[in-house]
Formats: structure tokens, sequence, C-alpha cells
């Protein structure tokens, strides 16, 4: 997770899809994997969702989506979208099902928010019109599942103003005088409040708002943090403790838990003029700040639990980039205990994921190496954690071994495999934060992983700077015969966008990497060029796919030749990955073509498995 300024910003509808559907949904050939292939942790507990991609700026809400009277997940990580998690357990408690990243296709800018915007008994939705106005689509599906509809693209005051809010700040809204009208509560910069009502309806039924008061219950946050600086906020409104009018909880920049003001009024004269009070009461939360809560009776226990995002503040975001989705469970009247910090279980190695893979321990099935940015619990250096494939070549299985021991510290560090040495097992250029690449041999025999669970290479450092850069930083290695004379070249992606080539003129046996060009063909990613070389139209030379920070990834064909490539860029690849994407093409599942692991901005991975017709 990247730490963030106090302003910095966060950077027609359709039918809910299943998780077939979504799956299924985009290019022919592809499908979307975001469950179905096991991954345990090191403890030998399942995540539920491994593929999903990880969290880094978790955004929830709850709603009973599909009207079968429990609440369901809904998660906000990227800009514009809306993930969907449906509750299908049994009876009480909850169980979340991944259904779709883009629940009814509903653009919501950088925050949404659940509300009864016309107190009808169903909630509506709110969220944000770029930039930092106000959104409203009516829900028009009554008791039945929720239905969508945009009623305005811009919420207005009596004078026909746009109301602004903040972009970075998440605001609320309920009826919180109990007057039929609802008051719309947006939180400022400054730690104030400021209050709207809806004041009278036009002709499509869309509420006008009266300007109330820019100072609501003179509440005035003040952060933790140097005594008194505010930041990106956001709100809650709801009846926490069940006496009838709604409390406030608030999260903020510089703030590193959750702050509660209770409202000691009633429902018709709110009174919310207390000292905001660090939540759970009797022990509070702390987390990096910037801290989003979402209310609901969760276990349909009758009472009040929550659900809170972490999305990283004043308070090194980093080491929150793996655990920030809490879920905090009621017991007593008022007494919260926190059931989990990662609600959503997914492979997630904190920020900038870059995976790779081999065949580490020598049965014959591919495992994987999943690298981060940087470490949540050590700010010094990045890691490279291994998931060894305990299935098999047509049937993966990953179980988590830790992190690769004996690398020095660095940062983004990024694996590429390939037998440099010519005795039959993969060796590793390894890039990192700075401008060179190390070799490191595998010294242990080709075949003597087989059968030997768990083992691990012996990587022997040969050369620290096997190839440096002529500028720049963000070494991003990827290996293959691009001259045609049988040995491994190399290509580095850096953080310029531009590709850089390294000819193997040691040999097979004892590499030697000479530039050749540090703009190679003028291929240019934009920013953070991440290469992958690989043969994608089975024609018997290698393709060139290259992924970006904001790009996605990209496609080139050698219409050159084995000896001398000629890259030229095809389509986008068609399918939706992270930012920052680092692709991976390679046969997952031992059907013959190659699948897409991809891993990116969220710290997880993103997979496409290929079948007939891609």
């Amino acid at each position: 997770m990247l730490a963030m300024a106090s302003a910095a910003v966060l950077v027609s509808c359709a039918t809910a899809q299943t998780g077939a559907e979504a799956n299924a949904a985009g290019a022919a050939g592809w499908e979307r994997v975001v469950y179905g292939i096991e991954v345990v942790d090191e403890a030998g507990d399942p995540l539920d969702h491994p593929f999903l991609g990880g969290f880094n700026l978790p955004r929830p809400q709850l709603a009973d989506a599909d009207g079968d009277g429990d609440l369901d997940l809904f998660v906000q990580e990227h800009s514009d979208r809306v993930m969907y998690f449906r509750n299908v357990a049994e009876g009480g408690g909850a169980e979340y099902r991944w259904i779709t990243d883009t629940y009814e296709g509903l653009s919501v800018g950088e925050w949404f928010r659940f509300v009864d915007v016309d107190l009808d008994g169903d909630l509506d939705l709110l969220a944000e019109e770029p930039f930092s106005y106000i959104r409203y689509y009516r829900n028009d599906g009554g008791s039945g599942p929720a239905s969508y509809v945009l009623a305005t693209d811009t919420i207005k005051d009596v004078d026909g103003e746009a109301v602004f809010s903040d972009r970075q700040n998440i605001p609320n809204a309920a009826d919180i005088d109990c007057d039929g009208y609802l008051d719309l509560l947006i939180g400022r910069l400054t730690g104030t409040i400021t209050r709207y009502e809806a004041e009278t309806v036009d002709e499509n039924g869309v509420p006008r708002f009266e300007h109330i008061t820019d100072s609501f219950e003179d509440i005035e946050i003040v952060g933790a943090m140097q005594g008194s600086l505010h930041g990106a906020n956001t709100m809650a409104l709801q009846d926490f403790d069940q006496d009838g009018d709604h409390d406030l909880f608030w999260g903020d920049f510089f703030e590193p838990g959750l702050l509660l003001i209770e409202n000691t009024g009633t429902c018709q004269r709110p009174v919310l003029r207390g000292t905001p009070r660090p939540w759970p009461l009797g022990d509070p939360v702390a987390t990096s700040g910037y801290n989003a809560p979402a209310l609901g009776d969760v276990d349909r226990d009758g009472d009040m639990d929550l659900v809170m995002g972490v999305l990283g503040g004043a308070f090194n975001p980093n080491r929150t980039s793996v655990e920030n989705l809490y879920q905090f469970e009621q017991g007593g009247a008022g007494d919260f205990g926190v059931a989990t910090t990662r609600l959503i279980r997914t492979v997630d190695v904190g920020a900038e994921s870059h995976p790779a893979f081999s065949d580490l321990d020598g049965d014959g099935d591919l495992d994987l190496l999943l690298s981060n940015k940087i470490e949540t619990d050590n700010t010094r250096t990045g890691r490279i954690y291994v998931f060894e494939n305990t299935g098999s070549a047509t049937a993966p299985a990953f179980a988590a071994r830790g992190p690769v021991p004996g690398l020095p510290d660095a940062y983004h560090f990024a694996p590429a495999f390939g037998d440099l040495d010519g005795d039959g097992d993969d060796d590793v250029i390894l890039g990192q934060w700075g401008d060179a690449v190390a070799y490191y041999r595998n010294d242990r025999d080709a075949g003597g992983g087989s059968g030997n669970s768990g083992a691990m290479p012996q990587w022997t450092l040969v050369d620290s700077a096997a190839a440096t850069l002529t500028r720049g930083r963000n070494t991003t290695p990827a290996l293959g015969d691009l001259d045609g004379d049988g040995d491994l070249d190399l290509l580095l992606g850096e953080s310029s966008g531009a590709l850089n080539y390294y000819r193997n003129d040691g040999g097979p046996r004892a590499p030697a990497f000479e530039l050749v060009s540090d703009e190679f063909q003028d291929i240019d990613a934009g920013r953070r060029s991440i290469p992958f070389l690989f043969d994608r139209d089975g024609d018997g030379d290698l393709d060139l796919a290259l992924g970006s920070e904001g790009s996605g990834v990209r496609i080139y064909l050698n219409e050159g030749s084995r000896s001398e490539p000629v890259f030229v860029e095809t389509e986008p690849f068609p399918l939706p990955v992270p930012n920052f994407a680092a692709p991976s093409f390679v046969d997952l599942d031992g059907d013959g073509d190659l699948d897409l692991v991809s891993g990116g901005i969220g710290g997880g991975l993103t997979v496409y498995l290929r079948g007939g017709g891609g």
C-alpha cells in the first residue's frame, strides 16, 4: 500500500453477475479463476478467494442485495468499481462468496454509500460523480433483489447548485433528526462536518437539499498526530447501541483508529457534542489510519457488528497492506471484539506483487514464487514468497512455504528463471528497485529434489550486477533466446517504461550479458515496463507480453524470426488486470496452452485460464 497525503485523491445498469457469468465474461476462451484452485497458508488453512488480487484500499459496505434477509458484502478496491460478495451462509453468521468485480456495472468514482435516500425502506446508493460531486442511484427493487437506476448524476441544493464533497472524503446520510427528511453529512478536511437536509424533490423525484451548517454539532476532529491535523475522512451513521438514534463513527487520515461520537440525545433531538472517543471503547483498534467503517447485524444475533477497511493514513500504510479488512462482532452490549483482520482471505504479499514459476523441488510441476514491493513488518526490504505446488502438473494446489532465505535487503524483487549454466535446472536473474540485476546459480542437482516435498534450490550468488541499466531503476528481467544461438538473452524493464536488450555473449554455460540497446525497438510501456517472453501464437519464435503501471498487459507478436525478432503490438490483452501488472504466461493446468497469472498493485494474483477457442 502506498502512503497518501492527507489531501490526496483515492484515485445504464446491468444485472448483477453470478460467479459463472463473471468468470465467463470477456474474451472467448479465457476463464477468470478466483477460487477453485486450492491455496493454503503456512498454517495449512485454505484461502477462500486466493486469486482475487489482494486488497490495499478496501472500502466496505453492507447491504442485502439479493433480498434473502442477510447482509451481503460490497468492497470498493479500485476506482469506479464495486465488488460484490454474496452472503451464502445458512442460518446465522456470514460466509461471503465473490460474485463480480463490477456490481450491476455501477460507476461509483472514488466512494459509494448505501443509503435510503427516498425513505421507502430499501437502500439506494450514493457515489462520487467525478470530480467531487454526488451521484444518486435509486433502488427500484423493493423487497426483492436490488435494482439500481441512475436518478441523477449530480445531487443539487435548493438553488440548483451542485453539492460538493471532496472526493477523498466518504460522506454519509440518514434521517438523523427523525423528521422524515434525509440529512446529508459531509466531512471536510478541516475536521468539521457540513450538514444538508432534503427540502424538496424535483420532477424526477430527486431530493434537493438545503444547506444547514458547515459546523454540524460543533464537531471538530483533531488528529492524533501532532495534535491539530485533519485529513481525508470517512463517516458511518448507525444506531450502534440500539437506543433509537443515530451515532457517528469517524475515520481520519491522521487518526490510527476509529472515533465514536455517541448520540446522547434522542432521534428527534440529536445531541452529538461529546468528546470523540477511540473505538472499541474498552480496547481501541489501531492501524495505519484512514479507516472506513460500515455497520450492520452481520451474524444476525440482533445487535450491530462492524466491518472496517484500512485505507492507510499517516501511520506507515505498508504495515497494513495485508491485514486491512476487519470484522468486529458485538458480544455483550457495546462489547466489540475483532473477529478477523482479513475478512476475505486472498493471496496477498502486500503491494506490487510479481509472480514467477519454476519447478523448484524437481517433482515435475510448477511451483510459484511471489515477490512484493516492501514487507509489512520490515521497511528495509521486500521478500520473495514460495508457494509449493502440492498438487500436480494438471491439477495444481499451492501451499505457502514462507520467504526465500538468504536474500539481501532490497525492494521490488523481480525474479526470472532459466537454465543459465547448462546443467538442466533453473537459475535466477533477480531484479530489484536499484539499477542492476543479480545472477544466482542453482547449485542443487537437477533431479535432486524429486520426491523431496518443500525442498528449495541452493542458490549461489555469482554476480550481483550481471547487467546494469544505463539510466533509471526498477529492473524487471525476462529471459529468452532472442538471437537464436541456443543461449538465454536478457530483456530488462525499468521505471521509465523502456526496454533494455542484453545479448548473452558468454554462451549457454557461462552467461555474459552485453548491452545492445537501452531503447529496444522503441517499445515504451509508459511507466514501469515489466516484460515476459513466450510463444504467444505457437509459431516457434518468442513473442512479448508487457505489463506496466497503468496500461494493462500489451501483446507484441514477433513478425521477424527466431534470430532477428521484430515485435509488433497487437490488441491489448482483452481482459482486465490490475495496475502495475506483472504478467506470467504459463501452462498452469497442464492442458497444453498458456494461462495468464498476473501480479499487481494489490499484492495478490489475477488468474485467467485459457481454454478452447482462446
